[in-house]
């Protein structure tokens, strides 16, 4: 595809988020995070799946509670073919590593150390939850989890 063409679609895209409204375009793409052992992951190449991004901190009583809820239940979402990642937001890795310490884990954590991927969101506090379909795009937030997220995700 020529420039053009690139500069056209990209037009057409701003154009449709305007109408819409920035959030409900909200695409995850190419935001690579570091998870807990330092190792680069690409949200992107998550998409053609169903995705649900929880992003949570060390600090918030409500976050740790919905991280266990949501450590138990990540365990079927994955049988069910959804990808469950916890993004903790603003924290040294050192931080979150040591909450890890002796915590039976069945979850992908990744650090958002500098906010860029919740500010990407538009996140106004934590925890949210944030649903993708299987392109990437974002369907919704919630601060806890709901009980019909599969219909949310398998639309």
């Amino acid at each position: 595809m020529h420039n053009s063409g690139k500069s056209k679609i990209l037009l057409l895209m701003l154009l449709i988020c305007l109408v819409l409204g920035a959030g409900k375009c909200a695409l995850a793409g190419d935001m690579i995070l570091n998870d807990l052992y330092g190792q680069p992951v690409n949200i992107a190449s998550y998409q053609g799946k169903p995705v649900v991004l929880f992003f949570w901190t060390t600090w918030c009583p409500y976050c740790r509670a919905e991280l266990k809820i949501l450590n138990q239940q990540s365990v079927s979402m994955a049988k069910e073919g959804i990808i469950v990642i916890g993004i903790d937001v603003n924290e040294p890795d050192y931080k979150v590593r040591r909450f890890f310490e002796g915590y039976q884990l069945n979850l992908k954590i990744l650090i958002d150390k500098t906010g860029s991927l919740s500010d990407k969101y538009g996140l106004l506090g934590v925890p949210t939850y944030v649903f993708l379909d299987k392109t990437g795009k974002e369907i919704t937030q919630a601060h806890n989890l709901p009980v019909d997220y599969k219909s949310l995700l398998f639309k």
